[in-house]
């Protein structure tokens, strides 16, 4: 039996002995250490949309091209994908809150430095330390978050970590949009020291130290394959919004999949994996987790497509589109914990169901947006998809987490991450082809778009975009209606017990395993 020593926090028993129930589940138990999680992960997500903003300023501050700066945003990428499948094994080897606080010191050594440069090089070298640390924070936190709550507490206490997750993205655009506009973009950095300091240091006063995992064998073919499969799928998909003919991507894609299949046949070989793909014998996980990817898909039509559109077509600038859409981060931040709390009693099958279909009413509404559109035109639609995203989102990575063996949460938050970071850079590679490819189709049948003044041919391509974007939110609303179908699908699964017993398929599916 292990005890959480939590500075003034009382005692909790992670495991009950037999014959003795585990002590009444108090949230406040938990409330300290979430603050150095939430904290942490806060920080690492709202950066990854400050260089989306910045990146124009920085092409006049550096002199060079735009080309050679948005390697500012995929070598963070890379980087990001690449680590995320060692964060399990290193925690199961180091220890979860030695893992955490690491990468969080690592991550703020990477932002004071991206603060510095006076060349795109080594902006573009820097931000890619502060991906390496970034990439651990996330699955580190959720597995961290898993092993402390009661197995009839999971969903609500996820559902309190899952709020920076939406919200951070949404503010970040503000946030960043007026430090660029009004200060300097280096300020976008500099404001990650003081958020990452003390994370640090209440994550050192305040997170329990859980009992590592013995690890017997070192996965070395895992650790080189599994970056670099997971890097190089990311790299691939992403260009592939640019061309998916080009030779970068089909470099990342061939490459990538190739080190992906022997990454597969090396894990499952394995005796002591890197990542434990074998819990996708259990026919539960594999569903859930296909859900998983078509809500992740589906969504992207109400958090990538609009901002695209009030800056491209409708012009607004960073800080004013970040304005217009903080309806919806503060819906999902509202609604979040409602998820959780409402995941313990249920399951997750309404609320994907709930949750997709006030997403897909927004995306329908979106369907209808043109030149004439304004922030308040939105506001509606705005909540429904910030409520749905908050209604589902954590719910689900609860269910998929549950559906695992409890010691090997660490390797499967590791896993579903991993895969997360390459179904969001297909889902933004898809949304742009399909909306480049609309666009191109649109202007081949308008006369005025193709020739004549330079002016008259911008004026008409403008005029076309409404409409471009109209068809594209189509394509996301079929998507979403195919997750609520899919959603109904899913098994409640057996309700959480406050002893923690969990027999589910995933568990048998790798019995006989043992961490050392």
């Amino acid at each position: 039996m292990q005890k959480l020593n939590v500075g003034g926090v009382k005692e909790m028993e992670q495991t009950a002995v037999a014959g003795n129930p585990q002590p009444e589940f108090r949230m406040i138990r938990l409330l300290v250490p979430l603050i150095a999680l939430i904290s942490g992960c806060f920080m690492v997500i709202l950066d990854t949309t400050a260089m989306n903003v910045a990146l124009s300023k920085l092409v006049e501050e550096f002199h060079v091209q735009l080309a050679t700066l948005e390697w500012t945003v995929t070598g963070y990428m890379l980087a990001t994908a690449a680590v995320i499948p060692l964060a399990g094994w290193l925690s199961d080897r180091f220890g979860a809150k030695n893992v955490f606080l690491t990468s969080v010191i690592l991550f703020t050594i990477g932002s004071a430095l991206c603060a510095t440069p006076n060349s795109a090089e080594w902006l573009i070298v820097f931000r890619i330390i502060q991906g390496l640390g970034g990439g651990f924070v996330m699955p580190v936190a959720m597995a961290y978050v898993y092993r402390l709550s009661p197995s009839n507490k999971i969903g609500m206490v996820m559902g309190m970590l899952g709020m920076p997750i939406l919200f951070a993205p949404a503010i970040g655009p503000i946030v960043s949009g007026w430090l660029v506009e009004y200060h300097s973009w280096r300020w976008i950095f500099l404001i990650n020291i003081p958020v990452g300091i003390f994370s640090f240091i209440f994550g050192l006063w305040s997170l329990p130290k859980i009992a590592k995992n013995k690890v017997a064998g070192f996965d070395l073919p895992g650790m080189i394959l599994g970056p670099i499969a997971f890097a190089a799928l990311s790299y691939g998909v992403s260009e592939g919004a640019s061309s998916w003919t080009s030779g970068k991507t089909l470099a990342g894609l061939i490459g990538g999949g190739a080190a992906l299949v022997a990454f597969i046949i090396v894990e499952l070989r394995a005796k002591i994996p890197l990542l434990e793909l074998r819990v996708f014998r259990s026919a539960d996980f594999s569903f859930a987790i296909f859900v998983q990817w078509i809500v992740q898909f589906s969504l992207f039509g109400a958090i990538f497509l609009m901002p695209q559109f009030l800056q491209q077509a409708r012009g607004f600038g960073a800080f004013d589109t970040g304005l217009t859409l903080f309806p919806q981060a503060l819906a999902s931040a509202c609604m979040m914990p409602i998820g959780g709390f409402l995941f313990d009693r249920i399951g997750v099958r309404w609320l994907v169901v709930i949750g997709l279909s006030l997403v897909s009413g927004a995306i329908y509404q979106y369907t209808f947006v043109d030149m004439t559109t304004e922030g308040k035109d939105l506001l509606l639609p705005l909540i429904m998809a910030g409520s749905g995203m908050g209604l589902m989102m954590m719910p689900l990575n609860s269910h998929l987490i549950t559906k695992a063996p409890r010691e090997l949460v660490s390797r499967v938050t590791s896993l579903t991450n991993a895969l997360q970071q390459v179904i969001s850079s297909l889902a933004v590679a898809t949304v742009v082809t399909i909306l480049t490819s609309r666009l191109k189709t649109l202007a081949e049948s308008n006369p005025a778009a193709q020739g004549g003044n330079e002016a008259d041919t911008m004026k008409a391509m403008l005029s076309l975009a409404p409409k471009a974007f109209d068809y594209t939110f189509s394509v996301m609303f079929a998507v979403a209606l195919c997750g609520i179908v899919l959603g109904l699908l899913l098994r409640r699964g057996a309700k959480p017990s406050d002893d923690g017993a969990e027999n589910t398929k995933a568990e048998r599916a790798v019995e006989g395993l043992h961490m050392g």
